[in-house]
């Protein structure tokens, strides 16, 4: 589908399989980010793998790319998840089950991610699961910041929607100019508290961690620090791509696969099943066994994807496989929630949560990242996706083997997700627990 207009962006927005292969892979350097994407992204994401292009992206990718590939990151990452379910997650479910208390799930697993992420990250504990009293004061400070990461996230894409572009850019400048500031109006001057907001947690958190010595071996943080000339804003862009934004993709992912579960009784009783047989193996070998979760997980992302969409810049003038022309200048954006309800990639039950479609004698099978660009493919390949496929598979069998999740949404509803980077739910997920 193509968009012309005299005054409004052109763009191309695909679901061809073909077309996203081109682009992020085939044709990769006349596709980055682009000046649009990046401007755009910076006053929340700054220097974030997130958010950059060229040299920027080149050395954080790599960098990345080696902390994720060590065995070290992998058992670290185990072994953190697992002490945060034993120590803060299911007492803290045990606890709401005992009072008969109804919980947002999606809540619930946010903090938990950013506990999880934040030790991994920073080595830095910030006790937002947390039901000991001497955590209050850190857990209202984080869900201060957690609040003002929402409303920038959905300012921030509120800007890619003005009606002209570079509209946001006038409101900002008049902002600055404190036109706006006196009137109280305009969502850039909310955009621009919330983020200070949010950048102001991160740095606190860099600071502490470096008086405090906090680094350690594995995390990812530790790497860029060992550069001469890295200063904290850097440290702190770092860490809002690596931990506030994964934080969010995965456990929005969790969130959908709860609420899809909580109506799939037969695939919940497979999951147990499996839980049940694994149960004797350790760390990552008993997640690595667990081939229908990893399925039931991978369906709920195709119908639900964390970032449900992505846009790129075309640089020259070019072609499409499918035949559509792209125009220097021009937008490319390739639609995961679109593509994962195409009955053309995946038949006739395309809406229907079928978990074994991905299964082939009962071994999890691979599709193609361009027909499924969930962590996204080619040189921009997700780094923490085998990572991501940790934390859900340990959060998602210890919860279901424990309790029973009755999400608390009227049937046949599906709930409504926020205008936002990423596919939360605009209301959270109600839940009852109850005990196996």
């Amino acid at each position: 589908m193509g968009f012309q207009n005299p005054f409004l962006a052109h763009g191309i927005i695909t679901a061809n399989p073909l077309n996203v292969e081109h682009i992020i892979k085939t044709k990769f350097v006349n596709y980055p980010k682009g000046q649009f994407a990046t401007t755009l992204l910076n006053d929340l994401l700054g220097q974030s793998i997130t958010s950059s292009d060229g040299e920027q992206w080149k050395h954080q990718r790599k960098a990345g790319s080696m902390e994720f590939s060590k065995k070290s990151l992998k058992d670290a990452v185990v072994d953190t998840v697992q002490w945060g379910i034993e120590n803060r997650l299911l007492p803290f479910l045990r606890r709401a089950e005992l009072r008969d208390e109804v919980l947002d799930l999606q809540d619930i697993l946010e903090c938990f991610g950013f506990d999880t992420i934040c030790k991994l990250a920073l080595n830095e504990d910030p006790a937002c699961l947390s039901i000991e009293k001497e955590d209050e004061e850190k857990k209202i400070i984080y869900k201060k910041a957690k609040k003002a990461f929402g409303v920038a996230q959905r300012l921030t894409l509120v800007r890619a929607f003005d009606w002209f572009p570079y509209t946001w850019q006038t409101m900002k400048m008049l902002y600055f100019e404190s036109f706006f500031d006196m009137l109280d109006i305009g969502y850039e001057k909310t955009l621009r508290k919330s983020v200070v907001v949010v950048h102001d947690y991160a740095m606190k958190m860099i600071r502490k961690r470096k008086e405090l010595k906090l680094n350690s071996d594995f995390d990812i943080l530790s790497h860029f620090e060992s550069e001469k000339e890295t200063s904290d804003e850097f440290l702190r862009d770092v860490l809002i791509g690596y931990a506030l934004t994964g934080r969010e993709m995965v456990f929005s992912a969790l969130s959908w696969f709860f609420w899809l579960l909580s109506s799939a009784p037969e695939v919940e009783e497979k999951i147990l099943k499996e839980v049940e047989e694994v149960r004797a193996k350790q760390g990552y070998e008993k997640l690595r066994g667990m081939q229908y979760l990893h399925a039931a997980l991978t369906e709920s992302m195709r119908l639900y994807p964390p970032v449900p969409m992505n846009t790129v810049e075309c640089i020259e003038d070019d072609i499409l496989p499918d035949g559509n022309f792209v125009g220097k200048g021009w937008f490319v954006s390739y639609n995961a929630y679109a593509m994962g309800r195409l009955k053309e990639l995946w038949a006739e039950d395309c809406d229907v949560f079928r978990p074994e479609r991905w299964l082939e004698d009962g071994v999890f099978r691979l599709e193609s990242p361009f027909k499924y660009p969930i962590f996204h493919a080619g040189p921009r390949t997700c780094l923490g996706k085998e990572v991501a496929y940790i934390q859900m598979k340990a959060v998602a069998a210890s919860v279901r083997e424990e309790f029973k999740v009755e999400a608390l949404v009227e049937k046949g509803r599906v709930p409504e997700h926020e205008f936002s980077l990423t596919l939360r739910m605009t209301d959270g997920l109600p839940v009852q627990l109850m005990l196996y």
